[in-house]
């Protein structure tokens, strides 16, 4: 069965490098308090690590060794 963590992931990488890559190159700063702030930048660096958060447990998952996948996956 397919993992659901490695497309999120991607998913949420590439959009996470175009919106950093956008943010860098047409700086829209927002004003707060006395700072401008970019926010297309914030929230790619944001979206990149909940994919990068994605990715990494996909492939711990995967790289389990079989004894604790059995002791996962039973209950009592």
């Amino acid at each position: 069965m397919l993992d659901l963590r490695n497309p999120i992931g991607y998913f949420f990488l590439i959009n996470a490098l175009l919106l950093v890559g956008y943010g860098l190159m047409e700086p829209h700063l927002v004003p707060f308090g006395s700072q401008q702030i970019n926010l297309n930048v914030i929230w790619g660096l944001v979206m990149g690590s909940f994919g990068a958060l994605m990715l990494a447990l996909a492939w711990r998952d995967k790289h389990a060794s079989p004894d604790e996948k059995d002791s996962e996956s039973t209950t009592d």
